[in-house]
């Protein structure tokens, strides 16, 4: 009896070794592997993953090594054969190296065991594999995107790439991954080299239950971070210090890091959509948007706040603040599966005009086109998605932001931003729990 309880703890605590070196279950990333695998039956795909910084900054892997693979070693490669329906897995790291980046030992000795993944091979390894794989008629896929660090979004990433690099006339160079397709049409002429990253992108769009646990986790932890930035926030505070909290809160309460770089607005600032510069110091009249977003694991959450620095709203704060809410409530109430974001938008154009407004003005815009400016998160914060329409019907599983934007005058303007998913009868809103109405905000900030 003693003996068949001692080993079946010790099974316990192997299986939950084992899985403590990967984010999620083997089989989630099989999965996603076998999916990939069905969109290239004729060939195979090269996901490469992150070196370690030349900054000297901890190493953090590329955000599709880890969707298909899992493994936060720097410079693996995964070929994953769509032809022979199998995965191989190359890196070289030693056990000091990786002892010294806090990369499981287990992982490095045991990457099989632990990943699940078919084969291992060392990183020197991989050109000879590859020449030997190839046959004439296989096809060689590989991301044509930028590769994402946490904090970064492809298609943002790769417009400042060719506007700062490529397009000019004194530099030129590709990226990365635009440099890999170079060389591998110039060792392989007679092989076809083909983008994966629309696969990727659509395998990304729907969340397992796994996945959006884990945002869950990153849209609460953002929340608190709001609610301790709230409480903090008077006139005479700096804006840096408000964005330092946020931070401090964020990866005090186990994040990986930022979703993206915590935006706080103030004054004229509204204007510029995107300003983290934090140099003021708020005054009584400031009315304040933040945006920020914690990460954990690799998965992204984005929430924004809208109050003022003074703890008690103006007429015209209210007023902005307040249809912004009711769009925000119509739009809440109507995520559903089989609900398009653009009939969310016509409801609110119908429900606006109701009030009287002409839906005719330019401010009008953004709210009835889809209900507000939407955008799908994952492990980006704007996470990629082939081929969306807005008039395409919600589905399960699709992680989005509920982002409601509007402007009354040039230093007032709102943001107030949830991070949703829809389910099987409805959504849930990930980032539930702020105070959000305007009572509820200047109760919140009474007694700062």
């Amino acid at each position: 009896m003693k003996t068949s309880l001692i080993l079946t703890l010790l099974l316990f605590f192997s299986l939950n070794e084992l899985q403590a070196q990967l984010t999620f279950e083997k089989d989630e990333y099989r999965n996603r592997r076998e999916k990939l695998m069905d969109r290239i039956p004729d060939g195979i795909a090269i996901i490469r993953g992150a070196s370690e910084s030349l900054a000297g900054l901890p190493f953090t892997q590329f955000n599709n090594m880890m969707y298909f693979a899992g493994v936060e070693i720097p410079d693996a490669i995964l070929i994953v054969d769509g032809e022979k329906r199998e995965s191989t897995l190359f890196f070289t790291i030693d056990e000091d190296h990786a002892d010294s980046e806090n990369i499981p030992l287990d992982l490095v000795r045991e990457p099989v065991k632990i990943t699940g993944i078919e084969h291992f091979l060392p990183y020197e390894d991989f050109s000879l594999t590859l020449k030997n794989r190839i046959t004439k008629s296989t096809v060689i896929y590989t991301p044509f995107s930028p590769e994402e660090y946490i904090g970064e979004n492809s298609m943002e990433k790769f417009n400042t790439f060719k506007r700062n690099v490529t397009d000019n006339e004194w530099d030129g160079r590709l990226t990365r991954e635009m440099q890999f397709v170079a060389v591998l049409n110039q060792r392989f002429p007679e092989n076809h080299v083909s983008n994966c990253t629309p696969f990727i992108w659509e395998l990304r769009k729907f969340k397992s239950k796994a996945e959006i646990d884990l945002i869950r986790k990153a849209a609460q932890l953002s929340v608190e971070a709001h609610k301790a930035v709230m409480k903090a926030t008077r006139p005479g505070v700096p804006e840096v210090e408000l964005a330092a909290l946020f931070q401090q809160v964020t990866m005090s309460g186990g994040a990986k890091g930022l979703a993206f770089g915590t935006i706080i607005m103030s004054d004229k600032n509204h204007a510029y959509g995107h300003y983290m510069q934090y140099d003021r110091i708020l005054g009584e009249k400031d009315f304040i948007i933040l945006d920020g977003g914690a990460n954990v694991s690799y998965y992204a959450s984005d929430v924004s706040t809208t109050f003022p620095a003074s703890g008690k709203f103006t007429e015209t704060q209210r007023e902005i603040y307040e249809l912004g809410l009711f769009i925000r409530e119509i739009c809440q109430k109507m995520y559903r599966p089989g609900v398009s974001l653009t009939e969310i938008g016509a409801e609110v154009k119908k429900e606006l005009e109701k009030l009287g407004f002409d839906t005719s003005e330019p401010r009008f815009n953004l709210w009835i086109r889809d209900g507000g400016y939407n955008h799908s998160i994952g492990m980006a914060v704007h996470d990629r998605m082939h081929s969306f329409d807005r008039g395409e019907p919600l589905q399960p599983g699709f992680v989005f932001a509920c982002d409601i934007m509007g402007q009354a005058d040039d230093v007032t303007g709102i943001r107030i931003e949830d991070t949703v998913v829809i389910t099987e009868d409805g959504c849930e809103i990930l980032s539930s729990g702020l105070p959000r109405t305007v009572d509820e905000i200047e109760a919140f900030m009474k007694n700062n």
